[in-house]
Order: structure tokens, then sequence, then C-alpha cells
């Protein structure tokens, strides 16, 4: 049986995203970018425990809880992306010889679609938790890994930002009756103003501290 994407050695993976396979792409890359971040900011967490300037046990426990839970679900989103765009490839590949072969094409190439479009707007919401994170992070973490939570935002951005991309390019795909249209349009430049202001913030935080 074929490993998933998240359980290929490093290398392997880089190999795949280097390939002529139309996945995985742009939208794995991004959720692993996020997850990456969720992971670097769940290390800073745990050197800050037990340090004398430390929160108190229940706010690490939170954060902790917060940075696994968005690493987890970015990972997971790497395979998803992938499947997403796989069915879109795959409805384009349909026959439409026929009248009702080309109706049956449209309605899974519509599904697929909103799939494809629906997934990396999830990437997005959970990069932006991430940088949020982060923000929070930057605040109350061992000073001497301050550089790493800087890396975690900056992964997180290019994960939220990446997504952004993904939304946009199947957007066009949907009917234009489809409700999810009008959610994309209404979240999309608000989560990329969030994501700006807050890797903006984390920036000036860690950058005083390396000061």
């Amino acid at each position: 049986m074929a490993e998933t994407l998240t359980e290929l050695r490093l290398h392997a993976f880089v190999e795949q995203l280097s390939s002529s396979a139309p996945t995985p792409g742009g939208g794995s890359a991004s959720a692993l970018a996020g997850a990456t971040g969720a992971a670097l900011l769940h290390m800073v967490l745990e050197l800050t425990t037990g340090r004398p300037s430390a929160p108190d046990d229940a706010t690490l426990a939170e954060l902790r809880g917060a940075a696994a839970s968005w690493q987890s679900e970015l990972l997971k989103l790497v395979e998803v992306d992938a499947a997403a765009y796989d069915s879109v490839v795959a409805a384009r590949r349909l026959s439409r010889e026929t009248g009702l072969e080309r109706r049956a094409r449209q309605v899974q190439l519509d599904a697929a679609s909103r799939e494809a479009t629906r997934v990396p707007l999830e990437i997005m919401r959970r990069a932006a938790s991430v940088l949020e994170l982060a923000e929070r992070v930057a605040a109350i973490g061992n000073r001497n890994a301050i550089s790493d939570v800087g890396v975690a935002a900056l992964l997180a951005a290019a994960a939220a930002r990446g997504a952004a991309l993904n939304v946009r390019i199947n957007l066009p795909a949907l009917p234009q009756d489809d409700p999810l249209r009008d959610e994309v349009l209404a979240e999309l430049d608000g989560l990329l103003a969030e994501v700006e202001r807050r890797e903006a913030a984390v920036r000036r935080t860690v950058e005083g501290a390396l000061e």
C-alpha cells in the first residue's frame, strides 16, 4: 500500500512536489508550512515550561494543546488538499461524448471544484490561528527561543497566503449560485488582513527581543 504524503520521508515528499504530477502542490505545501509553524511554537512552549518567568501551568497547557491541535489538523489538510485536487483532475477526464455524460461530468466537476476551494480556505483559517498563537507565545515564551517564534510566524503567514492563492485560482470554477462564493469573498480579505496584522506584531516583538 502506498504511503500517504505525511508518512513520506522529507526528501521523498519534496521529490514528489518537484515532479510533473499535479499533486501534491501549493495547497499541500501551504498546509505543511502551517503545521511546521505550529510545531515550532509547541517546541518553544516546551522550552518555556518550568522557567521562573513562565506563565501558570493551566495557560501553558492551553497553549500547548492549541499548538498540537493546529499541527495535527494542518498535517491532515496536506492529504485532504491533494485528494481534493485529484478529484478535480479525475472529473475533468470523464467522458463527455453524450449529453448525459456531459451533465454527469459537470456535476462531479462542480463538487470537486467546491472541495478544492473549501479546503485551502480551511488551511487559511488554521494558519491564521497559528499566527494568533504565535502572537501569544511571543509575549511569554522562552527568550532564548524567540527566533523560533519568529520563524513559526513566517511559516504560518506563508501558509495562509499560499492557501489564499489556491482559493482564488479555484473560485472561478464554482457554479455562480454556489453559496461558497459569497462565503469566500466575505472572508478572504479579512483573513489576509488579520495575517498581515499578526505577522507584523510578532515581528516587532521578536526584533525587539533580538536588539
